[in-house]
């Protein structure tokens, strides 16, 4: 499963292309006086300006060369903050090892919590060195909901997708799709990872690509 894009809000659109630019070095595919896109690997982001929220957030992940996560968490030294993952060992690397995966993760001017994830089940690693260039996709979205078994529910039998293998879905939390793709599902209130930050349900569009199908999502866009 691919994400193809990615369609989010954003109280301030100018603050959000400084970021994007000049922190991530992404280069701008579109922009006028309600959006802006970037490139991201093989991936579309987009920020629509909505001021009907003080601060909508959400979690998103990009997939990097599995060999370079060192290499990413020096590119990203000096312009952001990581986010510990574990306050008593003083870490900043998440070790998901069902998930065969390492990540770290830091925040944007919205305060949405991004990621860099490296997963060693695939065969994608670099010997250039690492720049935005090396981002492959974004690899997650988090959609949230108010029933996570119902929503995977519908998911799974609208859509060609199935539960991520590697996880077993819990009563709050689940993930669809794969290593290339993942819908990553949680409870309205539970706080996104490694933040104390809860999901909460705001507008946002998702492309989706399967070897089947190709989809929209649109979620929580009358709200």
């Amino acid at each position: 499963m691919n994400i193809e894009a990615i369609e989010i809000c954003t109280t301030d659109l100018r603050k959000t292309e400084l970021f994007y630019t000049e922190v991530l070095n992404l280069g701008l595919l579109e922009k006028n006086k309600e959006i802006i896109s970037f490139k991201v690997g093989n991936t579309v982001l987009t920020f629509r300006s909505d001021k009907r929220f003080a601060s909508p957030i959400y979690h998103f992940a990009f997939n990097i060369p599995n060999n370079q996560l060192n290499e990413a968490i020096d590119w990203l030294n000096g312009m952001v903050y990581l986010l510990s993952v574990d306050t008593e060992k003083d870490s900043y690397v998440a070790d998901f090892s069902s998930w065969n995966a390492n990540a770290i993760y830091f925040q944007d001017n919205n305060g949405n919590i991004l990621e860099f994830i490296v997963r060693y089940d695939l065969d994608d690693q670099s010997e250039f060195p690492f720049t935005t260039q090396s981002i492959t996709c974004i690899s997650e979205i988090g959609i949230v909901t108010d029933d996570v078994s119902e929503c995977i529910r519908t998911l799974t039998e609208t859509h060609d997708i199935q539960l991520f293998s590697k996880q077993a879905p819990q009563s709050r939390f689940g993930a669809l799709g794969d290593d290339h793709g993942l819908l990553i599902i949680s409870e309205t209130g539970r706080n996104w990872f490694p933040t104390t930050i809860p999901a909460r349900k705001f507008p946002l569009k998702v492309m989706v690509s399967t070897k089947h199908e190709k989809f929209n999502l649109l979620l929580n866009q009358k709200l």
